[in-house]
């Protein structure tokens, strides 16, 4: 946590120097073994011309400088057509494999690529397995170094794959590397760990000290982008002894990659000097990498380390310095295509220059570099990976916004804060547009019928998977066991996920269906009525923005920082939280109004009006509907927001531009209401009657503490029977659908029956997994009628197939509005999921909600709609407010965890 303005200066060092180095770690694998071991590769015992010339390139590639590269480029292409004339094709791969490696190393990529693909074809035809491998590893390092993540991780993918096949573990330590980097480049941090961990297992049996030195150097990376500077710089350390170790051994004729490790490591051990505040330490480290770069001839590590002394001028405000290093940086970059490292040199050059006082250069520097994200987001074809990577880009998007906010503060009326709210619409929840945009097509249209079969399949073994769960974890088992299984699921959705991504890539209507653009300031204010205000937020490390939008004006706020946010809400919810009554109503409308003082200054145009919340960060987790109302002086009793403003939230503005695309067209279902509630969880239940059940006793407490621990014993909950009596009454029978008990089970809620109506309530358990979102869910009768168990997990990759072209979606259970927060993406979690199903709306709780208070919730909401006429916004509204007046239900625990997301307006018949 961030305590002080000395720590959030070092975080803005961590933050940024991490950027400079995300994509800069050491990978000495693909440089033919031979060069790698030192050894020599010198052709003995020939006189051809050909293998001559190869010698002689060779003497001057091991000179390790540019001037020697392009003359070992020169000897080879001449070695290579002496070879072809002389049919030696066996010289032929060796000498192209030096020629595209020093291509690769001069950041010549498009020439490397055509030149390992040719290599590709060699190999094939010579049955050369390792060498073919280590051509697909480098072709898929220079897509990486691209950008082009999808291609990359594609190729290894089936470099792994191959591997395997021919079993060659140190094929398999390159490939788990090259992929731990990709991850770590998309902000995949464990992923990166769990690969780069396997791959030290590896390495560390086959004993070869330069790939165990790479590895370290990475693991290494991973702990410094955790903060955990100490141990990242006892890594570093012995990585650097360990390539020391191998260019003592065989000094100038030690592999180029084994000088290219040492250059990243003392590059990565001056990053950690840095941000331990050791900058004179940095700085010498720095240059000694600078030094083996430029000897090398290896102008991407070359221009890595020039932007990060670049970063330690700028620290010290030596501007023009800074500025003269980043251009520099910028230079080699677009000289050699990395794309991603081009974005970052405009990034720190755009600081440099709104510094110095020059906006225009500043605004011309950033819109480039987020041009560039951009365009290398959406060639990634995982959604996962998309928001993993806008996450990790975000510091990009609030530079940008406080650029623009400090113009609108020199100039009020030039719309600065319309384009800064613009921004903050392109930062956020930019997968959940991809997909709300698919929505609207047939992503299976024209696709391979093998594609859709293999879907199908992962379907079904996953189905499998999960029942063969459900019976492991109802008898004795041990964790060796459980921890298999749950791998295998892990393993299939990974898969399953992957055949979604090709399904879509594969559409020819994909690129038209996953370009969506987020709205501009106009586009929003169509989205609004009168008496509606958007409330965008923006959290940022040194301040925070809020826009205030009405049809016809927009105003703007400056908050505080993030880490302000971060403490008052936790305050807030322990208090709304806690399990007693007393402090529940004595403390939490104290942090509550310390929450509405930074959270909403005085907002004129807000007063009585309906607002829609965009929140940000830590207020994704806030009940809007408990805060006291703004402008409520310490000493009064705090007013809930609900009791003057109806309140919905969205993951976006844009969100609902989507949406309401989507749906203009759309005839709500003429059926009214499905509710499925009161599943039976276990066999142990009162409603099996059979003679056979009557003599079943308890768990024992060793067997039922571990169902519980692996989230497959749930208590029944007693009054949603009673919930689905009561709205059900609401409704004639031959408008709404009854499913409870054994009936309420996974094949009911897949089952296209629940498409037929407005309203889709389910009153049950939620799974809340907020690390593998994909695993979470909501939880149906897990027996049937005569006591067996069943698969009752309706998990978030079951949602998004679902077709529920509904008006509202109803998830009366746990912590149904929470997920994992992915940085500017959200929480992800079950409602996106039923928001791609289809529905308009959905109703979610934000934290464990009482059993007993929710269904008085549920019907009073479901009577001011179906009786009533209210919008569901307005029902959910007064249900509050009546529970509120209840004195069995005042804390605000009992009613405000309940949150409306996505369409305000009413539903049109």
């Amino acid at each position: 946590m961030i305590h002080n303005n000395r720590r959030i200066n070092k975080f803005f060092t961590v933050w940024f120097c991490l950027l400079m180095l995300a994509s800069f770690l050491v990978f000495g694998f693909v440089v033919p073994a031979i060069a790698q071991e030192g050894q020599s590769t010198e052709i003995t015992n020939s006189n051809s011309k050909a293998e001559d010339i190869f010698n002689q390139g060779m003497k001057r590639y091991r000179e390790g400088t540019v001037a020697g590269f392009r003359a070992a480029i020169q000897q080879w292409e001449e070695g290579l057509r002496l070879g072809r004339e002389a049919n030696n094709p066996q010289q032929e791969s060796m000498t192209r494999n030096f020629l595209c490696s020093v291509y690769s190393s001069l950041g010549e990529y498009p020439q490397a690529i055509n030149c390992y693909n040719q290599l590709l074809v060699l190999t094939q035809t010579l049955e050369d397995q390792q060498t073919q491998g280590t051509t697909l590893i480098s072709i898929a390092k220079i897509y990486s170094q691209l950008g082009e993540y999808q291609k990359a991780l594609d190729t290894l993918n089936k470099t792994f794959t191959f591997w395997q096949t021919v079993n060659f573990k140190t094929g398999e330590v390159a490939t788990l590397n090259e992929m731990a980097l990709i991850y770590f480049n998309l902000g995949e941090l464990q992923q990166a760990l769990n690969y780069y961990n396997q791959a030290l297992v590896i390495v560390k049996q086959l004993g070869n000290p330069t790939n165990v030195a790479a590895i370290l150097n990475n693991i290494a990376q991973v702990e410094s982008e955790l903060n955990q500077f100490e141990i990242s710089l006892k890594h570093y350390q012995q990585a650097l002894s360990l390539w020391d170790e191998v260019i003592n051994k065989f000094g100038d004729s030690a592999a180029v990659n084994v000088q290219r490790g040492k250059g990243a490591t003392l590059n990565n051990i001056g990053f950690v000097y840095a941000n331990l505040n050791q900058m004179d330490s940095a700085l010498t480290t720095y240059n000694q990498s600078l030094n083996v770069w430029q000897k090398i001839g290896d102008r991407t590590g070359e221009a890595s380390t020039l932007n990060n002394i670049g970063f330690i001028y700028f620290q010290q405000n030596k501007l023009d310095q800074s500025l003269e290093l980043y251009h520099q940086a910028l230079k080699i970059r677009q000289e050699v295509g990395d794309r991603p490292k081009e974005a970052l040199s405009r990034y720190r050059v755009a600081t440099v220059e709104r510094k110095q006082g020059n906006f225009e250069a500043a605004i011309a520097q950033i819109e480039t570099a987020l041009t560039i994200i951009e365009d290398l987001r959406i060639k990634i074809n995982s959604q996962d990976l998309r928001a993993s990577f806008l996450g990790s880009k975000q510091d990009y998007y609030q530079f940008y916004i406080d650029l623009l906010m400090q113009l609108n503060q020199q100039q009020p009326d030039q719309g600065w804060d319309g384009k800064a709210l613009q921004i903050s619409e392109r930062a956020k929840a930019r997968s959940l547009l991809d997909i709300l945009a698919q929505a609207q097509g047939d992503v299976t249209s024209g696709v391979d019928p093998k594609l859709l079969n293999k879907k199908q399949t992962l379907k079904q073994k996953l189905s499998t998977l999960e029942e063969q769960r459900v019976k492991l974890l109802s008898q004795s088992h041990t964790n060796e066991q459980k921890r298999q299984l749950n791998q295998e699921i892990e393993s299939l959705i990974q898969q399953y996920s992957q055949v979604l991504d090709t399904i879509r890539v594969n559409n020819p209507h994909y690129a038209a269906l996953t370009q969506p653009q987020p709205l501009t300031l106009a586009e929003i204010q169509k989205l609004l009525d009168d008496q509606t205000v958007l409330l965008e937020y923006s959290l940022g490390k040194e301040r925070s923005y809020l826009w205030a939008v009405t049809p016809n004006s927009i105003q703007t706020y400056e908050l505080p920082p993030e880490a302000t946010f971060k403490t008052a809400v936790k305050t807030f919810r322990d208090n709304l939280l806690s399990p007693s009554k007393r402090i529940r109503r004595s403390l939490y409308e104290e942090t509550g109004k310390a929450l509405t003082e930074i959270a909403f200054p005085p907002i004129p145009s807000i007063k009585n009006k309906r607002l829609l919340i965009v929140a940000d960060g830590a207020l994704q987790y806030v009940p809007f509907a408990a805060l006291p109302e703004p402008g409520t002086p310490g000493d009064s009793e705090a007013i809930p927001l609900i009791i003057n403003h109806e309140l919905l939230t969205l993951p976006s503005a844009s969100v609902l531009g989507i949406m309401r695309g989507e749906n203009q067209n759309r005839k709500p279902p003429e059926k009214i209401l499905a509710v499925l509630a009161d599943p039976v969880f276990a066999s142990t239940d009162d409603r099996l009657k059979s003679v056979v059940f009557q003599a079943i006793k308890a768990l024992p407490p060793e067997l039922e503490r571990s169902a519980r621990e692996s989230g497959i014993l749930f208590d029944r909950l007693p009054f949603t029977q009673e919930e689905a009596t009561q709205i059900l009454a609401l409704v004639p029978e031959e408008y709404s659908l009854q499913e409870v008990g054994f009936n309420a089970s996974r094949e009911t809620a897949i089952n296209l029956e629940l498409s037929q109506y407005r309203f889709v309530h389910f009153a049950t358990h939620g799974l809340l997994n907020s690390e593998n979102p994909q695993l979470s869910g909501l939880v149906f009768s897990l027996v049937n009628q005569t006591g067996e168990s069943q698969n009752g997990f309706l998990r978030l990759y079951d949602i998004f197939n679902l077709n529920l072209p509904v008006e509202l979606v109803v998830l009366s259970a746990c912590e149904t509005g929470l997920g994992q927060e992915i940085k500017g993406e959200g929480l992800v979690g079950l409602t996106r999921g039923f928001m791609y199903a289809g529905a308009n709306r959905v109703l979610v709780s934000l934290w464990k909600v009482d059993d007993q208070a929710t269904a008085e919730l549920m019907v009073k909401f479901y009577q001011g709609m179906l009786k009533e006429g209210l919008a569901p916004g307005a029902a959910l509204r007064q249900a509050q407010i009546k529970m509120q007046n209840d004195s069995e239900w005042i804390p605000p625990y009992y009613w405000s965890g309940f949150t409306l997301q996505g369409e305000w307006r009413g539903i049109q018949d």
